[in-house]
């Protein structure tokens, strides 16, 4: 949906590695936002973004391992997106739509209820109109790739869809194109969900099965991170809601009470940063004045035995 960053840039390289022509979709599709969602403030840097690209393309034109480059850039507006017309964003709008039950409707399709229909629909389009052999997704996005996966099994799609790894900064924050708004102190505590996800994954490690000893300790943690933020005075504190935390199926999204080990499992959450509760002079709130942000993240618990 452009904004686009170090994450999107190692799918393309994915794809040019793999592949004689990568055609990069640019679009912000308006069907995946909710009704009080942030479509209107969303990141738009066409300009930025092309730049980006064209950088890309050259490095990967003088680096010799490469299948291919980027072939084109499609970026459609929303008349070419919906030829009938955008339909509305409500949970009961009319309209042609792609719905994908039930990995959609749980964890981020219960708290978006329409997030999911959305991305499905303009993915369906996208690659109806662009029909790719092979097309990359993020980690980051885990359910989405899930949905993804079911769709093109489902409708019979001939196309491959390859997941890579999730991009992070040093500290340890998946990169996303929602992380502008945070603002120079909420940017400091927006770590708080992959320091999380990371405690249930060293339960797993340590090879605890059992959801309340992977989650368990994730909990506390959580409580302890909430604790120091409120004994802060309101000048330097970071509000912060914690949406879920999930430990889920790989295929299915359902939640786990135990983890086979023959599976493997997904540990996700998603954190909503509140705005700054009295912001200082001066202070980098983010762009549009650092609005509520809401940010996902996942690890895979990778199978131990076959």
């Amino acid at each position: 949906m452009g904004a686009l960053h170090e994450g999107h840039l190692s799918l393309i390289r994915m794809a040019a590695a793999e592949n004689h022509r990568v055609v990069v979709s640019v679009y912000v599709n308006p069907t995946q936002f909710g009704v009080h969602e942030d479509l209107d403030s969303y990141p738009k840097t066409w300009e930025t973004d092309c730049g980006m690209l064209k950088d890309l393309d050259k490095e990967l034109a003088e680096d010799g391992n490469n299948l291919g480059g980027i072939a084109a850039v499609f970026a459609p507006t929303t008349d070419t997106m919906y030829p009938s017309g955008r339909p509305d964003q409500a949970v009961n709008a009319k309209g042609s739509f792609v719905t994908i039950t039930p990995v959609g409707e749980v964890l981020e399709g219960a708290s978006r209820p329409t997030f999911f229909r959305g991305v499905a629909t303009v993915c369906m389009k996208l690659f109806n109109i662009v029909m790719p052999e092979k097309v990359y997704f993020g980690q980051k996005d885990v359910q989405q790739t899930v949905v993804i996966k079911k769709m093109v099994k489902d409708f019979c799609m001939n196309t491959e869809v390859v997941v890579g790894d999730t991009q992070r900064a040093p500290d340890g924050l998946a990169l996303s194109s929602r992380n502008v708004y945070l603002g120079t102190r909420r940017r400091k505590v927006a770590t708080v969900l992959s320091k999380i996800l990371r405690v249930a994954e060293m339960s797993y490690l340590r090879e605890h099965r059992l959801r309340d000893e992977l989650l368990g300790p994730a909990e506390q943690l959580t409580k302890l991170l909430l604790m120091e933020q409120h004994q802060l005075p309101p000048e330097e504190r970071v509000n912060f809601e914690i949406d879920y935390i999930s430990l889920a199926d790989p295929e299915t999204m359902q939640e786990l009470d135990e983890v086979d080990e023959t599976r493997g499992a997904i540990i996700s959450g998603a954190v909503k940063m509140l705005p700054v509760e009295v912001p200082q002079p001066g202070e980098d709130l983010g762009l549009s004045d650092g609005p509520p942000v809401r940010l996902i993240d996942n690890i895979i618990l990778k199978p131990v035995k076959l």
